[in-house]
């Protein structure tokens, strides 16, 4: 198996385990038992599959399309289990440490310098984030980069698994939900703004997942490897990426420690994922 086909076994079974402990306060436990069951039994068909055929639509959804919609089924499950498994949020803690490095509510501060055009932009900078790894997974595929792409994966699907980890450790919903009230007017865009929040706020509900950011940590693991791997693709990237770290203060889905958090994150998982994937290549060759 690939080093990100034993991760996300291991994680489906460290969540499965999670959910059975758990099991009598969970009400959709069955629910999220039976989505790991899936994925784990999908991703078995899929492996012996690719040990007796090689065609590109089996390794487009082998390398990219599985891996991508793990992490979506994963993320999603955790809507149905981390208010039962740790109910409490910490929201407090991180609106006092950004208080305590800026001496003012951040998301509070940006109202000085919003606009409907700049919220507008900052919306597409934002949901470049789902869009980023494909992208860049693409792009390896098409140039038959087969090793650059199978760490990538690695490295991007380990950092989307750390980032549920600390949702599970440290629930927040984020300012968007907490710090309303202090704000003077809600936000709004030019053309497809309003449409694609609304969207994300019925699709991702409320998951508790400000801490640390995601969107910070998996986007810089992406802007990483398109420099060591597909430098044109960075270039385009960098202005997406840049644009999205500020997007997620100004558009009030995170708290700055958040991304701090999520910087952190990435330079962990840059470190941790790399000695272990070097680790397994020098096995392999042996």
């Amino acid at each position: 198996m690939r080093p990100v086909d034993i991760l996300t076994f291991g994680f489906i079974l460290l969540l499965s385990a999670v959910t059975i402990i758990f099991i009598r306060q969970i009400p959709d436990a069955h629910i999220i038992l039976s989505v790991y069951t899936a994925l784990a039994v999908t991703l078995v068909i899929l492996i012996l599959l690719k040990k007796r055929y090689n065609g590109k639509a089996l390794t487009f959804t082998y390398h990219l399309v599985y891996p991508y919609l793990a992490v979506v089924l994963i993320f999603d499950s955790l809507g149905r289990l981390i208010r039962y498994i740790n109910p409490a949020t910490y929201d407090h803690l991180l609106i006092r440490l950004d208080y305590m490095i800026f001496g003012a509510h951040p998301t509070v501060l940006f109202e000085s310098v919003t606009s409907p055009i700049i919220t507008e932009l900052l919306q597409y900078a934002y949901i470049s984030y789902y869009f980023l790894p494909i992208i860049l997974g693409t792009a390896l595929i098409v140039k038959n980069k087969d090793a650059e792409l199978e760490r990538s994966i690695f490295l991007v699907v380990l950092c989307f698994y750390l980032s549920y980890v600390g949702y599970i450790l440290v629930p927040a919903i984020g300012p968007r939900f907490t710090m309303h009230h202090l704000q003077s007017f809600d936000l709004h865009g030019v053309l497809l703004r309003d449409i694609i929040d609304s969207t994300l706020s019925v699709l991702e509900g409320i998951k508790r997942d400000a801490f640390p950011s995601g969107h910070t940590a998996v986007t810089l693991v992406v802007l990483s490897l398109a420099f060591r791997f597909q430098r044109p693709l960075f270039w385009i990237f960098l202005p997406f990426v840049l644009g999205l770290i500020v997007s997620t203060v100004y558009l009030r889905y995170h708290y700055v420690v958040d991304i701090i958090g999520g910087i952190l994150l990435f330079l962990f998982t840059m470190y941790i994922g790399e000695k272990y994937y070097d680790y397994w290549e020098k096995k392999q060759r042996q």
